[in-house]
């Protein structure tokens, strides 16, 4: 009970703050919060909601766009290099795993549980015209 208290106690001055503090005070720890951010912290998160969004124009059958699912695969592709390399190797894995998903759904290959159907030799799919869409990983 007394550490509620005490926690209660920690917590109200916190929750008045906003109130009690003028516009340049306010002015002032958002600068020194913008002072301590890093740029690398953001191109990650941005690198992430990226990719976020991309599967999201991918697997949703609603949201499908491969056009902007490919500007965004593209996009994290040219900035994994510029975030902290302890992050990198579970990036490019995502990026993969999404280059995957746009395959099959552009048309790439079949998917794995279809196959032709018909009886005799099949003539197999048909090559890519252009630009197949398709990455490999850098």
């Amino acid at each position: 009970m007394a550490d509620e208290e005490q926690q209660g106690a920690e917590q109200q001055p916190v929750e008045q703050q906003p109130e009690q503090l003028s516009d340049e005070e306010v002015r002032a720890q958002l600068e020194e919060e913008i002072r301590k951010v890093r740029v690398e912290d953001v191109v990650l998160q941005s690198v992430v909601s990226i990719l976020n969004l991309s599967a999201r124009r991918i697997a949703k059958d609603d949201e499908r766009d491969l056009d902007q699912a490919k500007v965004g695969i593209d996009a994290a592709r040219a900035l994994v290099d510029l975030v902290k390399p302890e992050a990198q190797a579970q990036l490019r894995q995502a990026i993969s795993e999404l280059q995957v998903l746009y395959a099959t759904h552009a048309g790439e290959g079949p998917p794995p549980d279809q196959g032709d159907g018909g009886e005799g030799e099949s003539p197999g799919p048909e090559p890519p015209k252009g630009d197949s869409g398709l990455w490999t990983p850098g």
